[in-house]
């Protein structure tokens, strides 16, 4: 039997004890963003290290539906707060999308390059620690100074679910203990509730920056998880078909579409009712 990570059982008592001084200073809805992503990622990833029948399908419907969910609450909760705090110039929120854009673009090609270094950690593992520790600082931030509500956060960390099952399922194939992603699991909560103490200034320039900002990022993370059913991605490499995939591939870009749709929806309806 392999053995269990202890860095992923120690983020797991770390993240117990800073939940406990999230509800003392009544952070619950920070709180309640914090476990969806731990949990969506750790139940994910413990039926991704069990199942031995990989199928294509279910990574498309869970990207899909995240990041419609993602793109659609970055859009409809960020965007306009950017440009709504910017003090009548909202340019400021629009260059911090565009510099949120771009810092995620390049924090994830430089990410790559952290599987060349010696971590006490697999690639996998690092790179999506690394993701989850900056996502929450930023979600940390923004419920820090800003009253979103409930929909915005759970939305952003919906990818946890299949992220974490994915990941789990590299790990398997590599014969490693899956219990690693742990870490990136309580990673969000726990940057999260140590950012949301950071007190923005009141002038309308930072806080349009950030906001927008943080409006980037997002998208950029919601695009990065858009299910592409080419030949090489990751989709292509759980179907488990010999010779010409192309066939297969057009029926799940078909399911991309319309789970990218859905989960759009979703935020738009949850957004009606409340």
């Amino acid at each position: 039997m392999q053995r269990r990570s202890a860095i992923g059982i120690g983020s797991v008592a770390l993240l117990v004890a800073l939940s406990a001084v999230a509800l003392q200073r009544g952070a619950r809805d920070l709180l309640v963003i914090s476990w969806v992503a731990f949990l969506a990622m750790a139940v994910a990833g413990w039926f991704g290290a069990r199942r031995t029948d990989e199928r294509a399908d279910v990574l498309v419907w869970g990207y899909g539906l995240a990041s419609g969910a993602m793109i659609t609450s970055a859009a409809v909760f960020l965007l306009p707060q950017a440009i709504g705090v910017s003090g009548g110039v909202p340019q400021y929120g629009g260059f911090g999308v565009a510099l949120g854009l771009l810092v995620g673009f390049g924090s994830h090609t430089v990410g790559h390059r952290l599987a060349h270094l010696d971590f006490p950690l697999d690639r996998t593992a690092t790179e999506l620690s690394a993701h989850a520790l900056s996502a929450g600082a930023i979600i940390g931030i923004v419920y820090g100074n800003m009253e979103v509500g409930l929909t915005l956060g759970l939305a952003i960390v919906s990818h946890k679910g299949p992220a974490g099952y994915a990941a789990a399922t590299r790990l398997r194939r590599a014969g490693r203990e899956w219990s690693v992603l742990l870490l990136p699991a309580a990673g969000v909560g726990l940057a999260a509730i140590l950012s949301s103490v950071v007190v923005l200034p009141a002038t309308a320039a930072v806080r349009g920056v950030v906001f927008g900002f943080a409006a980037g990022v997002f998208l950029h993370v919601a695009m990065d998880f858009l299910p592409r059913c080419e030949l090489g991605s990751e989709i292509h490499e759980t179907l488990s078909v010999e010779g010409d995939a192309h066939a297969l591939l057009d029926r799940l870009r078909l399911h991309a579409v319309v789970s990218t749709s859905l989960g759009g929806l979703v935020v738009f309806a949850a957004w009606v009712a409340l």
